[in-house]
């Protein structure tokens, strides 16, 4: 009798799972299924354990569905599920309309509760996966390999996708494993936003109640990196332009009190895709440089294809980094230099009250942007609950309404710096580059229209910025031992 009471007891501390309902008027259902999981809790060895059982949730069938038969009914429907994982985070999204709801529900859940675990699945999802390492990340998109590669130097951790070598080895097995004890009631949200029929939410909820209860899986911070001086790494791959990312670790995510503070000043100095930040303006507008220069606060994968970051990527250890990139060969060492001549001014001066005045305006309105689809608010929704803060766009109005300039820029120099910094730079003629860097000598712009006076005496002075690297310092790495 008493073991009864004591596990009884103890089912009744342990967290259950989460719902967020948000009812409304449109015909078109959205899903979120959210677990507090990710590529930080791949065993050693299985590297992309938490990524390819997402895939294999969302593109495989059920037990009883194969997957072209999944497609054969979604395909009528317009309907669809899709999968995202991140180091904390591993999401199972879908839509459908409401006429279709519940036909469309009744092969999702047996997807998620039901697997159908069959080889041939596991076979195309796991090439599909090798291939956005070897190919799409390695080959093919610059931006994206400079920005992984940096947070693998800072956080010594793998790519969300995992690593050639362990995602070769893994097995049904592993990702059953994997399944069984991290997608778990206590590790789940669910959302669910749309016109959907009284009870239906409750129903849902029921269902995924069948479920392990489970515990919440454990997941450290990653270990960070000892960065006592600047470190650069040239990625030697083919490729026609040069690509910079780089940046450190800071202590601030969404829960920290500096970080509004700190986001108000990167609205200022180079947000994503806007030709309003001061990085881009510097860099490109007045000089024309190369395509984007930009800064970011938080991870922001795939941001050559969209605006807004994805909600869902909510992660405890973060770093600020900034994102130059194409820039011609024979500009790249300038170029470098007036980047970080603009992350001293930044660090050493801040913003100005006019500057802190329009930026606060801008965000105030432009925060509610992030939540311009139900999918998207549904997102930010499960994210605010993971940092403990309130709903992102008021939480953010009100407590940048309280700031002031000076707040601004002691966040600034409490958190950023312009030192010690870890710089990826993707190049082919990686040899030049790092000849260039180490030399230190002058590299001066020309420029095929006439530039105004000051940007000439301001290039002079950005031209001959001593960076001051020893050949311990900069070293070359081919691309094909990243993520290997």
């Amino acid at each position: 009798m008493k073991s009864l009471i004591l596990l009884l007891a103890t089912a009744a501390l342990l967290p259950a799972l989460e719902l967020i309902s948000l009812p409304g008027q449109s015909p078109i259902i959205n899903f979120r299924f959210v677990f507090r999981c990710g590529s930080l809790n791949d065993p050693k060895g299985k590297e992309g354990a938490a990524a390819l059982t997402a895939a294999l949730l969302a593109r495989g069938g059920s037990r009883a569905t194969p997957y072209s038969g999944i497609i054969e009914k979604f395909y009528p429907m317009a309907a669809s599920v899709d999968d995202q994982t991140d180091q904390e985070m591993l999401t199972i999204s879908g839509v459908t309309h409401l006429d279709n709801l519940e036909a469309y529900y009744a092969t999702l859940r047996d997807m998620l509760l039901d697997p159908g675990w069959r080889p041939e699945d596991l076979k195309r999802l796991r090439d599909d996966q090798l291939t956005s390492l070897r190919v799409a990340l390695r080959q093919q998109n610059d931006e994206e390999l400079g920005k992984e590669v940096l947070y693998n130097l800072l956080l010594g951790t793998a790519h969300p996708n995992g690593t050639v070598s362990a995602l070769e080895k893994l097995t049904l097995a592993d990702l059953q494993a994997f399944y069984r004890q991290h997608l778990t009631q206590a590790n789940l949200t669910i959302a669910l936003a749309g016109n959907y029929p009284a009870g239906f939410a409750d129903r849902v909820k029921k269902d995924f109640s069948r479920l392990p209860a489970g515990r919440p899986s454990a997941v450290k911070r990653p270990a960070l990196r000892p960065l006592t001086q600047t470190r650069v790494t040239i990625v030697k791959k083919q490729t026609r332009a040069v690509a910079y990312s780089l940046g450190f670790p800071i202590a601030v995510n969404r829960a920290h009190p500096d970080f509004p503070a700190l986001l108000l000043a990167n609205t200022w100095f180079g947000p994503h895709r806007s030709s309003n930040g001061n990085l881009y303006q510097r860099m490109r507008e007045i000089r024309g440089l190369n395509y984007g220069d930009y800064s970011y606060l938080e991870y922001f994968p795939r941001g050559m294809f969209q605006f807004e970051p994805d909600p869902n990527l909510a992660r405890r250890q973060q770093i600020f980094q900034l994102w130059i990139r194409p820039v011609e060969p024979p500009t790249a060492h300038f170029a470098l230099r007036l980047a970080l001549h603009e992350l001293d001014r930044l660090v050493e001066k801040g913003l100005t009250e006019s500057d802190f005045e329009e930026t606060r305006a801008f965000l105030a309105r432009n925060v509610n942007l992030l939540l311009k689809t139900k999918a998207n608010e549904l997102g930010y929704r499960i994210d605010s609950r993971f940092y403990g803060i309130g709903e992102y766009p008021a939480y953010i109005r009100s407590a940048i309404a309280k700031l002031t300039v000076d707040d601004v820029n002691r966040a600034i120099k409490r958190h950023l710096r312009k030192d010690r910094l870890e710089i990826v730079a993707v190049a082919e003629d990686a040899e030049a580059l790092q000849k260039a860097l180490l030399s230190d000598a002058p590299s001066p712009m020309t420029y095929n229209s006439p530039k105004l006076a000051d940007i000439i005496e301001e290039d002079k002075l950005v031209s001959t910025r001593k960076l001051g690297l020893t050949p311990a310092q900069v070293r070359i790495v081919p691309v094909d031992r990243f993520f290997e």
